[in-house]
Parts: C-alpha cells; sequence; structure tokens
C-alpha cells in the first residue's frame, strides 16, 4: 500500500498576533488543497484551540511539543493527556530546535514520544545533523544514534501513528537546502535502519518527510525521491505558497 504524502507546517513562534493568525488561517481555508495529502499543520500552543475551531475540517492541528509526564508539578509544560483531550491528533517531538537550544537530549525525546503515543497521540517525530556533523562524516551515526533511542522503548504497533522528519540542522532557517540526492541517502538510510531495527513493514509503511528551508520552489524535485514521503514546513509555512507546496504531488 502506497505512504499517503504527508505535509507539515510548523510556525514555530509565530505568529505574533491573533490577526495575523486569522489571515494565514483563512488563506489556507481558501485553497483549493490536493485531497491525497495529510496535512498538519503546528501553531503556537496558545492557538490550538482556538486555530481549530476556525479550521477547516480536512487539516488536522499539531501541537509543537510535550511532555512525558500526565500531570502534576511541571510548570509551563503541556501533558500528551490534555492535548488528547482537547482534540489535537498530533504533536512534533525533537525538533532540533529543542535539542539545541533547550538542551533535549535523545532519551528524553523518547520518553516524550512514548509518552505521546501511549496517550493516544500521533507523532512527528524530528532528527538531523548538525554542519559539524555533517562535514565530519557522522550524519548516518548521529541519526541512526537519535532513532534508536526511541526504537529502544516504543513497541512494533507504535510505528504506525509515527511520522518521521529528517531535518538536517544545518538546512533549518539558513535558506539551504539539502539536495534532492542528500535527502534521498539519509531518508533511505532511516528505511534501512528501521527495516533491521523495527521490522520490514514498519520500514515500509513509516513515512519519513524531509525538513530544511522547504519552499514552492524547490518541493518538487525533492518530492520526486522514491524515499521522501512529504515535507515539514517552516517559514514558508505561514505564506500563500503553503498551498504550492502541499499540491507538488498533484497531477
Amino acid at each position: 500500500m502506497p505512504r499517503q504524502f504527508f505535509v507539515g507546517g510548523n510556525f514555530k513562534m509565530n505568529p505574533i498576533s491573533r490577526a495575523q493568525k486569522k489571515v494565514i488561517i483563512n488563506e489556507l481555508n481558501a485553497a483549493d488543497l490536493d485531497p491525497n495529502t495529510e496535512v498538519v499543520i503546528a501553531p503556537p500552543s496558545l492557538y490550538l484551540l482556538p486555530l481549530k475551531d476556525i479550521l477547516r475540517s480536512d487539516i488536522k492541528v499539531a501541537a509543537q511539543n510535550c511532555y512525558c509526564k500526565t500531570s502534576g508539578a511541571f510548570t509551563g509544560e503541556i501533558s500528551p493527556a490534555q492535548l488528547a483531550d482537547a482534540g489535537i491528533p498530533y504533536v512534533i517531538l525533537g525538533h532540533s530546535e529543542r535539542r539545541t537550544l533547550f538542551h533535549e537530549t535523545s532519551e528524553l525525546v523518547a520518553q516524550k514520544t512514548k509518552a505521546a503515543l501511549d496517550g493516544s497521540l500521533s507523532v512527528i517525530l524530528c532528527v538531523g545533523e548538525t554542519l559539524q556533523e555533517r562535514e565530519a562524516g557522522n550524519t548516518t551515526q548521529v541519526v541512526e544514534s537519535q532513532l534508536r533511542a526511541v526504537v529502544t522503548v516504543l513497541k512494533e504497533s507504535d510505528w504506525s501513528r509515527v511520522v518521521i522528519a529528517y531535518e538536517p540542522v544545518w538546512a533549518i532557517g539558513t535558506g539551504k537546502v539539502a539536495t534532492a540526492g542528500q535527502a534521498q541517502e539519509v531518508h533511505a538510510y532511516i528505511r534501512e535502519f528501521l527495516s533491521t531495527a523495527v521490522s520490514t513493514a514498519v520500514s515500509e509503511n513509516t513515512r519519513i518527510i524531509y525538513g530544511g528551508s522547504v519552499t514552492a520552489s524547490n518541493c518538487k524535485e525533492l518530492s520526486t525521491q522514491i524515499d521522501v514521503d512529504g515535507f515539514l514546513v517552516g517559514g514558508a509555512s505561514l505564506k500563500p505558497e503553503f498551498a504550492d507546496i502541499i499540491n507538488v504531488k498533484r497531477n
């Protein structure tokens, strides 16, 4: 069974006003979008519920983070149970900004992933190497290490609700983008790793998407790669061109 193409929009800490949020959503609601592509957008947590209430029904909403506990004295955190109760189906975990700026380890990301899945959420799991790690020839070792921490704590059945986002850190927000060949090489490696570390079925069925300065102008070639199953889009998800990225596979 072919893997459904997936396009996520990570708004990060944007926009800065409810009025701007409404403009972005109005444009998405009016856009002619490919019904064969799964679309998920991740606004700041403050906007999750009001955005969900005005968003068209064929686009899902994701949180940008959650904690690994159900409740308790964890100031500033959101739990998987709270998200599930609010009808938020997805959460992004392991984003490089969380790993680098907020010092989240692969082990913590793994705990969060397990907690989110146990709490009935689906997870967009981010992995990727820094420029220094790529130039040292360590890309696959870094990505494997990040994934192995998660493999250790999940059951095989859990993977049906995981989308892996490969995001080379050196390409996020820099305007640099991995070539189609570079992206395909790492995606193929991830798929091979899943085959040996989990199962052939998980390897074949798990969607592996690319993130890192994705735009309407560079997404076409990336989308033709056999192991690229979609995109996690940053800055361009706040612009009208997001619709063009969503529609990249439309015939």
